[in-house]
């Protein structure tokens, strides 16, 4: 199957709810839905007949949670569930049958238990078995982690040729949950080469609205959109959802005229849903613009998206060993402490992108970057620049990076050209290229410009757009080879009127050798960026080669009513020196100097702030440590949270900073003087066997002083009772994600209200909302975990 060529004939609609129509038939399906495939085919079947019969022309396999996560307490396979699936779609005979892949059902890499390497040999087992079982293409949905996108989108791609369309359901902020906006969710699975993007569940089609000018406007492939059919409510003990068939194909028309191409429904949807929908949209033209619209060149970490060749963009030079001999001493003992705090300053100075070199021929380069990468990645939300020119290094990050970098570098070469471009293909990075090859750097224009072209046209050969490589003209010192300058810019010039890509130069390389290199650097800049530079490598500590920056955006009418420069500069006196990294500092000032430990936790320092927490202990009462230093870094971290301004893992990662405090603190003043703020009863409910959401509350309500009893996932009405009794809690959470346990989660309420009526209860997940809980009987409707800790703080004040 190819999409584009279905779609040139017409319009693709996928079918709708499953869940929520399996309710209907069947009384009990369980907390693994996917068995009915086994247990109940001939249901499965009817409903999916019934979506062929309103018209939908790809029926969406029943193999949502057929992963061996989710299914490792069933003794069925993931094979025979897929198998039995795929029968069951193929014999409703649509055009197409899309192997069905939704979230594993945990967060991975840095935030979770599961490896990134393990979340995608679960999705390649169940890519393996669609392949066999002969689905005509992948439907991957409902994802609110990019990373686990990512992982899913590369099982694919690692093990079959199938078409793939990735899906990404958002939050009320425009965010997905881990905080990815439209625009970092296309960079990152374009680069990735997928066929299709979507957008899905969360929302009803009205919330979708201004996502789908995000995506459209962003994407260079077709859109897939499936809303709910609205928010879900209780009625006379059935949950339904609030938009009918009408209304909902009304917003779907409105969606079909904005560029989408390939429609369907989520939860609550129904084949009167799809008819309506088909019959409102079929006759509407597709606009297939999005297949000549050159896109910028884009970088992005899970949560920014930079975008390169239209303004100025500052990559930070600072994490390099070569000049930096305390960085060396770090490196050389397997510390990262010196690499994050400059890469801290960086971002603090203005950086928009930051450059990562720890080649030292003494230690192991790879493991080294690997690390780096890791680390940074969780306390800076800039993409990096991969500085490394070695291929197994740069495969070992691209492996596992959560987002687009920029990899640093290739040549001319073709031998460099054959190692380097298929794994930046492959892994969905951008390319920076250098205008010279086996012969050395060129000594004039013309020549670096042929080399500039070869090497975009090798990149095209192996599938790497124009748009996702940068250009560097190189410079060499004007001590040595002064002729050179200027045929460096003219090289900018020529490249970026013909190519129309980003342009770089490591810009200080100019002033080697020269006295005041400061002043030789600033000019240099500036007639650069005059002459076509959008992207130096640079000291993002120099301020007046920041401001140099700052001004010729103000000139150039980069920076609209010179907004920007009046801003940064409306207070200057007089030009200001170096800052920051390079400005000399003495040991006296970095031993006397105390460390801001607040800081610490809003940055996410997991491994530094345990030293600091250390020598406060030597003077100060562990609980003072706590209320002045540790509740008000979360409490930061949770105000950003809120106002979208941080994000789920920033809020993960200082909770583990605060962990890491708190273990030095139990120490001091020993297990049995700690003090509780109150005890919290946690279950995901009966029949449900996720339990992301309550386990990131389970991390953040513990650093904030409260014990947890978390009684797991899939827990009985009864077992929480029992529980509750016994322990005399005064507060339950329950968490729910499926469309068919949400009724187990009223049964609970019900029963924990009856034996314990003043037992306060806050629900939540991602089926529920404020209407809901107050429907089902709760008290509170906990929207994420850092409201879950405002209620804690109301019940037990």
């Amino acid at each position: 199957m190819n999409i584009i060529k279905e779609l040139k004939k017409g319009r693709l609609y996928l079918d709708g709810g499953m869940g929520s129509l399996i309710q209907q038939k069947i009384k009990n399906p369980g907390s693994v839905p996917e068995l009915l495939n086994l247990t109940h085919p001939q249901q499965i079947g009817e409903i999916q007949n019934a979506y062929v019969q309103a018209g939908a022309n790809i029926i969406i396999s029943n193999t949502f949670g057929a992963n061996r996560y989710k299914m490792k307490a069933v003794p069925e396979s993931v094979g025979q569930v897929i198998a039995a699936a795929v029968e069951i779609a193929r014999n409703q005979h649509p055009d197409f049958v899309a192997l069905d892949i939704g979230p594993i059902g945990a967060l991975i890499g840095d935030l979770g238990d599961l490896s990134f390497e393990e979340a995608k040999a679960i999705f390649a087992e169940m890519v393996e078995a669609g392949v066999k079982d002969g689905v005509d293409l992948v439907m991957i949905e409902t994802m609110t982690d990019i990373y686990e996108a990512r992982a899913a989108v590369l099982a694919v791609k690692e093990n079959s040729d199938l078409p793939v369309i990735a899906s990404m359901s958002y939050e009320a902020n425009g965010r997905t949950l881990t905080g990815s906006d439209p625009l970092t969710v296309v960079t990152i699975l374009e680069s990735l080469g997928v066929d299709a993007i979507g957008i899905n569940c969360s929302t009803g089609p009205e919330q979708m609205l201004p996502l789908i000018d995000q995506l459209v406007a962003a994407a260079s492939v077709p859109l897939a959109v499936e809303p709910n059919a609205g928010l879900p409510r209780v009625d006379q003990g059935v949950t339904t959802y609030d938009i009918n068939s009408d209304t909902f194909s009304d917003y779907m028309k409105q969606i079909a005229q904005k560029g989408a191409c390939i429609l369907g429904g989520c939860c609550g949807t129904t084949p009167e849903h799809i008819k309506k929908t088909i019959e409102k949209t079929e006759a509407i033209a597709i606009d297939f613009s999005w297949q000549t619209r050159r896109q910028p060149l884009r970088v992005a970490t899970a949560t920014k998206t930079v975008v390169l060749g239209e303004d100025i963009r500052v990559i930070g030079e600072a994490i390099n060993p070569t000049a930096n001999q305390e960085l060396r001493e770090d490196l050389r003992h397997g510390r990262t402490t010196v690499l994050k705090r400059l890469a801290l300053e960086q971002k603090r100075q203005g950086a928009d992108i930051l450059d990562v070199n720890v080649g030292l021929p003494e230690i192991d380069e790879c493991a080294m970057m690997v690390k780096a990468v890791s680390e940074l990645s969780q306390i800076v939300d800039l993409p990096l620049q991969i500085d490394s020119t070695k291929p197994q290094v740069i495969e070992a990050v691209l492996k596992h990076y959560n987002g687009t970098p920029i990899i640093n570098s290739v040549n001319g070469e073709e031998e460099v050209m054959a190692k380097i471009l298929p794994l930046i293909s492959h892994y969905g990075a951008c390319v920076l290229g250098l205008t010279m090859d086996d012969a050395g750097l060129p000594k004039t224009m013309e020549k670096r410009v042929e080399i500039a072209g070869r090497i975009i046209k090798k990149a095209e050969d192996y599938g790497i757009k124009d748009n996702r490589v940068l250009m560097d003209c190189l410079v060499l010192t004007a001590s040595a080879q002064q002729a050179g300058v200027m045929e460096t810019l003219k090289a900018v010039t020529k490249i970026k009127d013909q190519f129309h890509v980003p342009v770089v130069l490591g810009v200080s390389n100019v002033s080697f050798g020269l006295p005041n290199r400061g002043l030789i650097n600033r000019t240099f800049l500036t007639m650069a960026m005059a002459a076509g530079l959008d992207t130096p490598i640079m000291k993002a500590g120099d301020q007046q080669m920041m401001a140099a920056v700052s001004a010729f955006r103000a000139l150039s009418g980069r920076d609209q009513g010179c907004m920007a420069y009046v801003s940064a500069h409306h207070e200057d006196q007089e030009p200001q020196g170096i800052s920051g990294p390079d400005q000399p500092e003495t040991k006296k000032d970095k031993t006397d100097r105390p460390a801001d430990v607040t800081a610490m936790v809003v940055e996410g320092l997991k491994d530094e702030i345990i030293p600091e927490v250390q020598k406060l202990l030597q003077s100060m009462e562990p609980m003072e440590i706590v209320n002045r230093y540790l509740i008000p870094g979360l409490d930061q971290v949770g105000q950003a949270f809120e106002t979208g301004d941080m994000f789920l893992p920033n809020l993960i990662f200082s909770a583990e900073t605060v962990q890491n405090a708190f273990k030095e603190i139990k120490k001091a003043i020993g297990k049995d003087e700690q003090v509780s703020k109150g005890t919290v009863l946690l279950a995901t409910v009966q029949g449900d066997v996720h339990d992301i959401g309550k386990n990131i509350l389970k991390v953040i309500m513990e650093n904030y002083g409260y014990t947890i009893i978390d009684l797991g996932k899939d827990v009985k009405p009864e077992q929480i009772l029992a529980v509750a009794k016994e322990k005399k809690i005064k507060l339950v959470g329950l968490s729910a994600l499926m469309t068919t346990t949400v009724a187990n989660m009223e049964t609970t309420v019900k029963l924990l209200k009856k034996e314990i009526p003043d037992i306060v209860i806050m629900v939540g997940g991602a089926v529920l909302n404020e209407e809901y809980a107050k429907t089902i009987g709760a008290d509170y409707y906990g929207k994420d975990a850092r409201a879950g800790v405002k209620i804690a703080r109301k019940v037990f004040q």
